[in-house]
C-alpha cells in the first residue's frame, strides 16, 4: 500500500507489541510526500487515572483535598520513564528504517486523546495496533481502535494482534 499523496501520517504507540507492529507495518507500507510527516504519538494517562488512587480526606475535621506531593511526583517521574521507554524503542524501530520521525505526548484518554491530534494534524491516516481482548474485557473496557475507527475524521490501519 505504498502511496505518495499522503502528507501527514499519525501512528499511535503505547507499551503494546501490537502498537510496534502497527509502526513497522507503517514504515514498511506508505510512503509519504516529500514534505510529509509521519508522527509517532504516545498517550499518557494523567497520574491519578493512571494510579487509581487519590488520598482519602483526613478525617475528624482535618485539611481536606491534601495531596501527597512525593506520591503524586512519584508517579509523575514513573510514568515519564514509561513514555521515555516507549518513545526510545518506537524511535529504535524508525532508525533502523532510516526514517526520522516526530514525536508527540499528550497526556490524557488515549481515545480521545488521539482522536484530537489527530485532527488537529489534518492527518491524511492513522495507523494503529489492536490488542486482542476478548469480548468481556472490550465490553468493560472498551477498544481504542474501534473508539478511533468510529470518531477520527480520517482513514484508519489498524493492525491486529493475534
Amino acid at each position: 500500500m505504498a502511496t505518495g499523496n499522503l502528507a501527514s501520517v499519525v501512528v499511535a504507540v503505547d507499551g503494546s507489541e501490537e502498537s510496534m507492529n502497527a509502526l513497522r507495518w507503517a514504515l514498511d507500507n506508505l510512503r509519504l510526500r516529500p514534505d510529509g510527516e509521519l508522527v509517532v504519538l504516545h498517550v499518557q494517562q494523567p497520574p491519578n487515572i493512571a494510579a487509581g488512587l487519590n488520598p482519602a480526606p483526613i478525617p475528624f475535621g482535618g485539611p481536606s483535598g491534601v495531596e501527597v506531593p512525593a506520591f503524586t511526583q512519584a508517579i509523575e517521574a514513573h510514568q515519564r520513564r514509561i513514555t521515555q521507554a516507549i518513545l526510545e524503542h518506537a524511535l529504535k524501530i524508525c532508525s533502523e528504517k532510516n526514517l526520522e520521525v516526530k514525536t508527540e505526548v499528550i497526556v490524557g484518554d488515549p481515545k480521545e486523546k488521539i482522536c484530537e491530534a489527530t485532527a488537529n494534524r489534518n492527518a491524511d491516516l492513522l495507523v494503529m495496533g489492536c490488542r486482542a481482548i476478548g469480548p468481556l474485557q472490550r465490553m468493560f473496557l472498551g477498544s481504542v481502535s474501534n473508539y478511533c475507527i468510529n470518531h477520527v475524521g480520517c482513514p484508519v490501519v489498524v493492525i491486529k494482534g493475534t
